[in-house]
């Protein structure tokens, strides 16, 4: 256990408590100002189990019981104010909620004395929401504030809905509240959200201000009126993969109450309709996809002291269009890049890709000209594989053919300098196979970017059975230096995500043997919340892809069945978007219109197969669809080919399109109750094509047990991580 340490400095003592985290409270007094900085790294998290809203709060009512004090200061440690309330704390502590409004509105609003916040770095949620308690408001040049407890399905419960409005006004603090983005503190200063902007040293200047302020007194937040009752309220946001309708339904009616009724009914009213949210499942789904991502930058076994080089230049072989896309984000991301392509019309098409993008950004406002240029002189194109001599690390973007993959491999491992990473971008390949290509298998690693790869956020890292520690560091660094999400995975046919995904198309393919349309089992899904259903997906995507992976499989695995309908769709030509006609037209390129021919096609297959069409319920599709990933992603656990159902839920809300309210395949099923999931694949068994489903033995140990996918090998994980 560890404890809460404060540091004393000659003005009264604060009692030493014991917390579960390392928490410091320092404080001391310059003439008759007290001032109090707490510390709670990494990000000053307001943590009512780990004891800092209690010793903050301890410390505070020490200094107003103390005669000499006439003013106080509140500032943190480290490089931010703070980051918020611990979102855990929410579901560990019921009185979570009411520690929070104990020091936000009896401890510092409510106080005799004038307080003053001294902001900087970033303030955000209950961070703010403390900041806007105080009397006064002190900020850093460099302040950024938000309250973005929207993008978790919450909304501010800790007076932010009822305090910002009378410091800013309803609509600002609308527009603040319903988009959770961050604003600057020249802004802040504008709107009245600060009353000084500090040129210079913080809290000397926070001092100075409390010091000038002391005959002032108290200014509580709740007696400001900086209403502005007019038209021009924002939009609700649209739902869908960000936060849930229904809080922002509920931030408008607290924002309302703020203006109409008294403070303390706004405050009852933010607290019964925080509680609600709390225990909705979209909020659920949401505060589990982000801690999920954070876990998934955590690899169990990897000792904390290990650093990874960092890389500064990267080849990219290949200048097809994932070559092009991952080109694209390493430019964004001020890297070095030698694009190798030795065919000078693909080479030149992809540097075309590429300025179009830039100048699009441009043209949008998102970067100016002169940044637009700096990053284009970045790039280097060439058709010699002698390129890749000076890079720190190797990305192959070629044909998904193994024997492509051999022969760059060879040459790059002879090129390139012995310390170079070589990575492959395959998204379904053998990993170790391709490091058999070279002399140097402990230096190779896959980087399964998601297509466009300059905007998804997603990046698979696959370890190989040689992949040493330093190489994995290496690429995980690297994958957040450039802004994306990475979630490692160990070596199979499709590694998590695509694996997955051939069963959740398995089960749409089969859906149309049996009775549905293209058309109905996109529907359903979207409905259900998938940013796209299969066809859709697999249109944009391009069918020739699925197909060369079928006729692989094929060869490599002849007793696993599929269904003929993709490969008959492929063999007319209609390969997506890009031909114009998948399993829908695109007459602009781009909308997908339902084609008559391929109801058809489908129909007609039926007929061929001997099978009697049945009427199928959105329901079934979903239900067959989910827990066909859900059942994939249980055996992929089970194997160890993921670390957690964390990172595997990851993989499909940042990959797939999974609805982030639904917290990933694996979070749902937990939801839905394993031994549920389990009764519906047996009824699924029993169906004209239930040879597919065959539970996955993890699955039905957990049921067993009443545990849950999200809790398999905590224990192991635990014991290995640092």
């Amino acid at each position: 256990m560890h404890h809460c340490r404060t540091k004393r400095n000659g003005i009264f003592p604060i009692p030493s408590r014991d917390f579960g985290a390392t928490i410091l409270i320092e404080s001391g007094r310059i003439g008759d100002v007290t001032h109090i900085r707490f510390s709670n790294p990494p990000v000053n998290a307001l943590s009512v189990a780990g004891g800092l809203v209690d010793a903050l709060g301890s410390a505070i009512q020490h200094a107003l019981a103390d005669p000499g004090t006439k003013a106080i200061v509140i500032g943190s440690e480290g490089k931010w104010f703070s980051a918020g309330a611990d979102i855990a704390d929410f579901d560990i502590r019921d009185d979570a909620l009411d520690r929070m409004r104990w020091l936000t509105s009896e401890v510092i609003e409510n106080a005799a004395k004038p307080i003053v916040a001294a902001i900087h770095g970033q303030a955000l949620g209950g961070g703010l929401e403390l900041a806007l308690a105080a009397h006064y408001r002190v900020c850093a040049e460099d302040t950024k504030f938000a309250l973005p407890e929207i993008k978790l399905g919450l909304l501010p419960g800790a007076g932010g809905t009822q305090r910002l409005p009378r410091l800013t006004g309803t609509n600002f603090a609308l527009e603040m509240m319903l988009s959770g983005n961050a604003i600057g503190a020249d802004l802040a200063l504008k709107k009245g959200l600060v009353d000084l902007v500090a040129r210079g040293e913080l809290f000397q200047r926070a001092i100075q201000f409390a010091q000038a302020n002391i005959a002032l007194g108290p200014r509580p937040t709740r007696e400001m009126k900086g209403f502005d009752n007019g038209d021009g309220r924002p939009d609700l946001p649209k739902p869908g993969r960000g936060a849930p309708n229904q809080a922002a339904a509920f931030i408008l009616q607290c924002a309302e109450a703020a203006s109409t009724t008294s403070f303390a009914q706004g405050m009852a009213l933010e607290k019964e309709l925080f509680e609600k949210l709390r225990a909705s499942e979209a909020s659920k789904g949401l505060r589990h996809v982000f801690f999920s991502r954070r876990m998934v930058a955590r690899i169990p076994g990897q000792p904390g002291s290990l650093t990874a080089p960092p890389i500064k230049s990267v080849a990219v072989i290949g200048a097809g269009l994932m070559g092009t896309g991952i080109a694209t984000a390493l430019l964004g991301a001020g890297l070095a890049v030698e694009l190798i392509e030795p065919q000078a019309e693909t080479i030149q098409k992809s540097m075309q890709t590429i300025r179009g993008t830039l100048q699009r950004d441009v043209d949008k406002g998102r970067l100016s000209q002169d940044a637009a240029s700096e990053r284009l002189a970045l790039l280097s194109p060439d058709k010699s594989m002698a390129a890749v001599a000076a890079v720190d690390l190797v990305i192959e973007a070629v044909f998904e053919e193994l024997e492509v993959k051999r022969q760059v491999f060879s040459q790059a491992d002879k090129n390139a300098k012995p310390s170079a990473i070589l990575a492959t971008n395959t998204s379904t390949l053998d990993l170790n196979t391709i490091a058999s290509f070279t002399g140097r298998p402990d230096r190779v690693v896959g980087l399964h970017f998601f297509s466009p790869a300059n905007v998804m956020k997603l990046v698979e890292i696959v370890r190989g059975e040689k992949t040493s520690r330093e190489t994995l560091a290496s690429a995980m660094a690297f994958v957040k230096a450039i802004g994306k999400i990475g979630v490692v995975c160990g070596v199979c046919d499709g590694f998590i995500g695509n694996r997955m995904f051939e069963e959740y198309l398995r089960q749409a393919y089969f859906l149309l043997e049996e009775g549905a349309l293209p058309q109905q089992v996109d529907g359903a899904l979207e409905d259900f919340g998938m940013a796209m259903g299969p066809f859709r997906t697999m249109d944009l995507a391009g069918q020739d892809i699925g197909w060369s992976i079928r006729k692989r499989r094929a060869v490599e695995q002849p007793d696993r069945p599929y269904s003929k309908i993709p490969d008959l769709v492929c063999e007319l030509g209609r390969y997506g978007q890009k031909t114009g006609a998948g399993f829908y037209l695109y007459p602009d390129g781009r909308s997908p219109k339902p084609d008559p021919f391929i109801d058809t096609l489908v129909e007609g297959y039926s007929k061929n197969l001997g099978t009697l069409r049945r009427r199928i319920e959105d329901s079934e599709v979903v239900d067959r669809c989910i827990l066909a990933l859900v059942n994939e992603g249980a055996k992929i656990l089970g194997e160890r080919i993921a670390y957690r159902a964390a990172d595997i839920d990851v993989v499909y809300v940042d990959g797939y399109g999974f609805p982030q309210t639904r917290g990933g395949p694996m979070f749902f099923a937990d939801r839905l109750g394993l031994q549920k999931v389990l009764a519906k694949i047996d009824r699924f068994r029993d169906g004209i094509n239930g040879w597919a489903w065959s539970p996955a033995p993890l699955l039905i140990q957990l049921a067993q047990e009443g545990k849950t996918l999200g809790s398999a090998f905590d224990d192991q994980i635990a014991a290995r991580s640092v």
